[in-house]
């Protein structure tokens, strides 16, 4: 099962992304990409599109509650990393996220969308070397098992 995010979207169509301009300087460290953000005042900027009466990123390619990616991930700007899924790697409720996929008619995630069953721990047996000169690992069988299964 994919991650929630990856068929939910709501937060990226329900808030206003409002930033610090410098996240948009390149010349000062900024990877946010300009072109996709506006004017929001003297020390801000916004990505375009959110600061709508029907907020929705500009950088959002989504169908709510069906798929949803963000176009700029590694990129988005700080607001947007601090924004978790509710439940996420036990972290409780985020306020953010429940509000978000309830105003899209979406329930708020659970306990039971993070179940052990989803995550794969990976189990790798390291091989002795062989022959003189040969690598300190020959082989490593990889076997991908659910947790907790």
């Amino acid at each position: 099962m994919p991650h929630p995010c990856l068929s939910c979207g709501a937060c990226c169509a329900h808030y206003r992304v409002g930033f610090h301009w410098s996240e948009a300087a390149p010349e000062l460290g900024g990877q946010v990409p300009p072109e996709l953000a506006e004017v929001l005042d003297g020390h801000r900027l916004a990505m375009r599109g959110t600061w709508a009466e029907r907020p929705r990123c500009i950088a959002l390619d989504a169908e709510i509650g069906v798929r949803a990616c963000c176009t700029i991930h590694p990129r988005r700007p700080s607001v947007c990393r601090e924004v978790w899924p509710s439940w996420e790697d036990g972290r409780g409720a985020s306020p953010q996220c429940d509000r978000a996929r309830l105003a899209h008619g979406l329930p708020a995630l659970a306990p039971s969308d993070w179940a052990a069953d989803r995550r794969i721990a990976i189990e790798v047996t390291v091989l002795p070397a062989g022959a003189e000169g040969a690598p300190a690992i020959e082989a490593a069988a990889v076997v991908a098992a659910p947790l907790g299964g």
